[in-house]
């Protein structure tokens, strides 16, 4: 009895302990269903705009005039008489009288020299008369040819020489005359003034200077490799100048006239000059005007690129860029770079419209890896469906 006893004890210690892990084990809560992690990177992007673009070049320069005249004494004499327009900062037009010289002396000359004139024709015609008398004489007495010297044709020669002698110290003593007044050669403004009212001056006397206010010119400066930009390297360009006039920006449009044909030698740049008419605005007086001196910078417009797009050239390397395709991956692709712009670079082939560049910074960046959208990924960590799978799932743990 006793063994059966030692038997059957341990039996029934074994049977209870086994059945006490059942129970446990079936009381046992699951372990909580943990989320899965997405490691794919997120990344943000920016749709691209295809279309036509217009580039222009930069340039800048000083405005001054086409042409600049500086005004000398052609005679001797006092000035008697100055226009009250011939100031510095004047405007004067063309024909208008400046200032006069003294023309008492000249006129007298001219009289003196229209005398002689008259002196020297009546000589010539009185040596006419002659030489007809002594022709008639001379067939009177003798059928022998006569000679130059018997028609007196050596001597109204030389009355001859004395008339147009005559005739030029006229013309000459005239020009004196209306060298005495001082006009303006062109619609101008005056830059100096010189003399002043009883002065003296002699030949070559320095008197003022004019500046042309028809046309106004600036100087553009452009680089070698920004002449392909530009259509027939920049020959009859629109040019938009920007300058500062009492305090305010103002625009004025000019007109590439031409090109000085030579590369400076110092700053290795081509001048190209635009020409702007009636700098001044005198025909116009709702414009304000562009004075001489005036610094502006310029913008030269060039060729029209019919596709092209303007993108940070921080995301350009190695010719290709980083664009997010349909199926949510990185691929790169090649560009046509036209023109850097600064900070940016203008594209002209290889993006099409609404293409998604990627602007934000990937750590290892590799062709064909799937990427998130930065939005859509914020979208998806709030989507009621997945919260609602969340609760339940935490219930059921409960």
């Amino acid at each position: 009895m006793t063994r059966k006893k030692q038997i059957i004890v341990p039996i029934i210690v074994l049977l209870t302990g086994i059945l006490v892990f059942v129970a446990l084990s079936s009381m046992k809560k699951p372990p909580a269903e943990k989320p899965k992690v997405d490691n794919t990177p997120i990344v943000a992007v920016e749709p691209v705009s295809v279309g036509t673009m217009h580039l222009t070049v930069g340039s800048y320069g000083v405005v001054k005039p086409k042409y600049e005249t500086e005004l000398v004494a052609q005679v001797n004499g006092q000035i008697v008489e100055l226009s009250e327009t011939f100031v510095r900062g004047g405007f004067v037009s063309k024909g208008q009288l400046l200032a006069r010289i003294d023309p008492n002396d000249y006129e007298a000359a001219l009289i003196d020299a229209e005398a002689s004139l008259a002196s020297a024709i009546a000589s010539l015609e009185t040596e006419r008369a002659q030489g007809k008398v002594a022709e008639r004489e001379w067939k009177r007495i003798t059928d022998a040819s006569p000679t130059e010297l018997s028609l007196r044709k050596p001597q109204l020669a030389q009355e001859l020489a004395r008339v147009k002698a005559a005739e030029a110290t006229v013309l000459r003593a005239k020009r004196n005359l209306e060298r005495t007044e001082i006009r303006a050669p062109y619609d101008s403004m005056i830059e100096s003034r010189t003399i002043g009212l009883g002065s003296y001056v002699g030949t070559g006397s320095q008197i003022g200077k004019l500046l042309g206010t028809d046309i106004a010119e600036v100087r553009l400066p452009v680089a070698d490799n920004q002449l392909k930009f530009l259509e027939q390297h920049g020959e009859n360009a629109s040019v938009s100048l920007k300058g500062v006039f009492a305090g305010n920006e103002i625009n004025w449009n000019a007109t590439v006239a031409r090109s000085e044909g030579v590369v400076d030698n110092k700053s290795r740049m081509s001048y190209l000059v635009a020409q702007i008419n009636d700098p001044y605005n005198l025909n116009n007086s709702d414009k304000q005007p562009l004075r001489f001196g005036s610094y502006v910078n310029a913008e030269i417009y060039g060729i029209t690129l019919t596709q092209a797009t303007s993108v940070a050239r921080y995301l350009i390397e190695n010719g290709r860029i980083a664009v997010l395709d349909n199926d949510s991956k990185l691929r790169y692709v090649a560009v046509d770079v036209a023109r850097q712009d600064g900070a940016n670079v203008i594209v002209s082939g290889g993006l099409h419209e609404g293409d998604r560049i990627i602007v934000s910074a990937l750590d290892y960046p590799v062709d064909g890896m799937s990427l998130a959208l930065e939005g859509a990924k914020s979208q998806e960590d709030t989507d009621p469906e997945a919260t609602k799978a969340e609760t339940q799932v935490a219930s059921v743990g409960e």
